[in-house]
């Protein structure tokens, strides 16, 4: 309720006004929870990095142009190269874009109308069940090293011949 101005109002009732606070000094990783030495890496720990879901509506953009051989799932395909797209993108510290995904998928072999059968075989076995399985998911982008996902589609699309050397086998 209000009081009049000549009613003596407490400090700790009064508004909050700007104080003369220092600096904010710099952020540190001080919580037992926090990763004060980063992010960890390795085999199957994955790539963190902004609007991850958006890959998600990416895929509804492409699911069309998806080509799946004979034992293999769409599902599955969709799901180990938006493995690959996302650790492209936290590469760059962005959101996934198209050209990730569609890189993701060009060097796999599923947007092509006759990838060589030697990838094809090995794709059926690596991306068997990666729409259900976590860790068979995580495993699909450890085979694709930094120096692959630093090309660019032109650049790549140079190199898909000898895909053997674009990938860690």
């Amino acid at each position: 309720m209000a009081a009049p101005d000549y009613v003596p109002v407490p400090l700790s009732d009064q508004p909050r006004q700007a104080l003369d606070l220092p600096p904010p000094r710099h952020w540190m990783a001080d919580r037992p929870g926090d990763l004060d030495r980063g992010q960890p890496l390795g085999p199957k720990l994955g790539r963190p990095g902004p609007d991850q879901g958006y890959a998600l509506k990416l895929v509804d953009l492409i699911r069309d142009r998806v080509k799946v051989g004979e034992g293999e799932r769409l599902e599955d395909a969709l799901a180990g190269a938006v493995a690959v797209a996302l650790k492209r993108a936290s590469l760059f510290g962005r959101a996934p874009v198209m050209h990730d995904l569609e890189l993701a998928l060009r060097l796999w072999g599923f947007l092509d109308e006759s990838p060589p059968d030697d990838l094809v075989e090995l794709r059926r076995h690596l991306f068997a069940g990666a729409a259900h399985h976590y860790w068979d998911q995580r495993a699909i982008p450890d085979v694709v090293p930094e120096s692959t996902l630093q090309l660019t589609p032109a650049q790549l699309a140079d190199r898909l011949s000898d895909w053997r050397s674009l990938l860690d086998l």
